[in-house]
């Protein structure tokens, strides 16, 4: 029986927030993470856009579809606003124009029309 009441003086002295507050620090840090990843992203789609030539269409896809992965993530964290971050990072109005823009889908022979 004491080793009962031992165990549980010793679950009253530990303070459950303290281990709530070690996860919330964790979640914390791999939403920075993940943000600076997909911030990342858009960088080098963003540079591989500004050296494309003159088909660009795959870099402007790839670079529209990382900007609205990061500003998915972004809001996902809680920040709603993204004009700051569109001109930190340079991010052109053709960019811009096309988030979430999917393209028109093309069934294969197999699939109904």
């Amino acid at each position: 029986m004491s080793s009962l009441r031992a165990s549980l003086d010793l679950i009253r002295m530990v303070r459950p927030e303290a281990g709530t507050a070690a996860l919330e620090h964790e979640i914390a840090a791999e939403r920075a993470s993940s943000l600076g990843a997909a911030e990342q992203r858009v960088i080098t789609a963003l540079s591989a856009l500004a050296m494309a030539g003159a088909d660009r269409k795959a870099a402007l896809a790839k670079a529209q579809n990382a900007v609205w992965a990061y500003f998915v993530q972004r809001e996902l964290i809680g920040f709603r606003r993204h004009a700051e971050v569109i001109g930190d990072l340079g991010i052109p109005g053709d960019v811009l124009a096309g988030l979430g823009a999917m393209p028109a889908f093309k069934p294969s022979n197999g699939e109904a029309k």
